[in-house]
């Protein structure tokens, strides 16, 4: 992400925190361009928004919201120091939470992408698993069903829906599975599908090389 703005997640869910000190202009533009630049792992995905100490209009307030959801994108919630901005929040149907006052400016934390998320259990159809860091799933994906994170997969079972490494432009990203059969394999700005006969001699992973997506044992991939 940009310096002026990161993604977190946590128990409830990925949350969206801009900086509120930049021109309020230049904070618009460069959350445009992240939003279109990342948009593999900002289409469809429901968060908190963000803006400390920022005081909004209900007007800039309506002009954000709308602005991410022409990317996709839809704010569950706003956290808000400032009461008018927490007031403009609701005034667009919006839960609003005040936030204790920053002690320094928000920077955004480059180790955030390992940030690792596990989960237990099988993803069926129609369900969407989506994290900022590494994903580790234990359990089997089925087609239809969605893993999009920011940096690497593992599948400790079958996956065989739509999965989605390095959605936020790692290309260092890795996809790793005990049987390799995804519907779609996405790596960063790469997209393939599984070639015939993945996920049938054994776990195998896939990683960007040569500027495409290459599939091979897990065991083989491993580097000194």
């Amino acid at each position: 992400m940009s310096d002026l703005i990161s993604i977190k997640g946590g128990r409830d869910g990925l949350r969206l925190r801009l900086d509120d000190a930049v021109d309020w202009q230049v904070l618009r533009e460069a959350l445009s361009q992240q939003l279109a630049q990342k948009s593999g792992f900002f289409v469809g995905a429901r968060l908190m928004l963000e803006i400390g100490d920022r005081t909004l209009s209900d007007v800039q307030m309506a002009t954000l919201l709308e602005l991410m959801q022409q990317h996709g994108v839809q704010v569950e919630s706003v956290g808000a120091t400032a009461r008018e901005s927490r007031d403009a929040a609701r005034a667009s149907g919006l839960t609003a939470r005040p936030l204790p006052r920053y002690p320094e400016p928000a920077m955004p934390n480059p180790a955030n992408e390992h940030d690792g998320m596990l989960v237990t259990r099988t993803l069926r159809s129609g369900q969407v698993l989506r994290h900022h860091g590494n994903i580790t799933l234990i359990g089997d994906m089925n087609p239809g069903a969605e893993l999009i994170a920011g940096g690497s997969v593992v599948v400790w079972g079958r996956l065989r829906g739509l999965v989605h490494a390095g959605a936020l432009g790692n290309a260092e990203a890795v996809v790793c599975a005990l049987e390799l059969r995804p519907t779609q394999l996405r790596i960063a700005e790469q997209i393939t599908r599984a070639p015939d006969g993945a996920g049938r001699n054994g776990p195998e992973t896939a990683r960007i090389e040569g500027g495409q997506i290459v599939v091979e044992p897990w065991e083989g991939s491993k580097r000194g």
